[in-house]
């Protein structure tokens, strides 16, 4: 039994559900209440969850809002289904699956600038020609989009993947392919239409500017600045405040 409080039932809290924040909703928040009773050791790595019935009963909620939690819960690496037998904590909750959510954007910034700090300044330490080469190409696909007013995010993609190939670390340059498509989001929010209008575009070709000077200076303490600034550029361009030292 997970005691799971409070009741999630919107209609039970009141203006439409004041214990759930609006932007989880409330597969996410009943996602959030079960994965702390796993953090917190009530279920236990090969455990059972209670079934759909019984958790939707308990909490007020319907099968779907259940399903959507599960869900949730499956593509983060907490629970897995066996046929016929139900959902089940995994052995290693959490350790075998890492992806981020809208939710996360705040978070994705932050994992961001500490990857792309410390990227940038290894490749300014060991990019050869042809790294250069290719950061230079992404660069230039990307000041052709802004010409042209088209979509530049695969060749700002690019561009992050080339610096990270730089840094000669096939580790570095295999974790940043893992997480391209997470931090390709935040990107294709600069290169969205309304936002090239807005300058947003413009604003980062700046920042690449300033990194790719850097990495051809061979400065690994400019290009550390440089990617600093740009990555907390592109969270203010969102409204996000830089993250606190």
């Amino acid at each position: 039994m997970l005691g799971l409080t409070p009741d999630l039932n919107p209609e039970r809290n009141g203006a439409a559900g004041a214990d759930l924040p609006r932007p989880l909703g409330l597969g996410g928040e009943l996602a959030q209440r079960l994965l702390a009773a796993i953090r917190e050791g009530a279920l236990s790595p090969g455990d059972k969850l209670p079934t759909e019935k019984q958790l939707s009963e308990r909490h007020g909620v319907s099968r779907a809002v259940v399903r959507e939690a599960i869900a949730r819960l499956k593509s983060e690496g907490y629970v897995a289904s066996r046929q016929g037998a139900g959902a089940f904590v995994v052995a290693r909750p959490g350790q075998t699956s890492f992806r981020m959510t809208p939710d996360d954007l705040r978070h994705a910034f932050e994992l961001r600038g500490a990857m792309e700090v410390t990227v940038a300044e290894l490749a300014a330490k060991r990019r050869r020609p042809q790294d250069l080469a290719a950061i230079r190409s992404a660069f230039a696909a990307m000041q052709g989009a802004l010409s042209q007013e088209k979509d530049g995010a695969a060749a700002d993609d690019a561009f992050h993947a080339a610096i990270a190939a730089a840094t000669g670390n096939p580790l570095i340059q295999r974790f940043v392919d893992f997480l391209a498509h997470q931090f390709s989001e935040t990107r294709q929010l600069t290169w969205a239409p309304d936002s090239r209008q807005a300058g947003k575009a413009g604003a980062a070709q700046a920042e690449h500017q300033a990194l790719l000077a850097a990495l051809e200076a061979g400065d690994p303490a400019a290009a550390a600045r440089a990617a600093r600034a740009h990555v907390a550029g592109a969270a203010a361009r969102f409204g996000l405040s830089e993250p606190e030292d």
